[in-house]
């Protein structure tokens, strides 16, 4: 009876052991916090991985609305207004699209950012500003997504 019980035991702790066990995230959550001028900037999203495949013009479409990561749409909170492509934009949080293009892209600072994936309707009355930027080759595979806030002045950033 006692080895019946132990063994009982042992497989209650195997299985039990094995429901713990926890594995990496295909996209893992990426936070960015950077002040520019007086302006606390903070991006939060996803990091999608390239794992052998071709993501824009294929998995991502080229012409259609990206929710810029994975997982969530991704978020920008500005603590001040900013200017972004010369459209004044209040402090506050947004939602980061982009609609890629071989050779540009456009990104779509959103006011509804509490929802999940791309909007069923894009409602251009909630973009707070869209700016078209160039695309530009690197010269080495980057395997996960990244977003970066480079070429900090004391009253701007890229």
């Amino acid at each position: 009876m006692k080895k019946l019980v132990l063994f009982t035991f042992a497989l209650t702790l195997m299985f039990s052991v094995n429901a713990q066990i926890e594995t990496p995230q295909p996209s893992p959550a990426a936070k960015i916090e950077q002040v520019v001028g007086l302006t606390d900037v903070s991006i939060d999203y996803s990091r999608p991985a390239m794992r052998g495949r071709t993501i824009f013009g294929e998995l991502v479409p080229y012409g259609k609305v990206w929710r810029t990561g994975a997982n969530a749409r991704t978020k920008v909170t500005f603590s001040n207004d900013v200017t972004i492509g010369g459209k004044d934009v209040k402090a506050g949080t947004y939602a980061i699209f982009t609609i890629p293009q071989a050779k540009t892209w456009d990104v779509v600072f959103y006011t509804e950012h509490a929802a999940g994936g791309t909007p069923a309707e894009f409602d251009e009355s909630k973009v707070a500003a869209r700016v078209t930027t160039p695309v530009y080759p690197i010269e080495m595979d980057i395997q996960s997504f990244t977003i970066s806030i480079d070429d900090i002045t004391s009253s701007s950033a890229v």
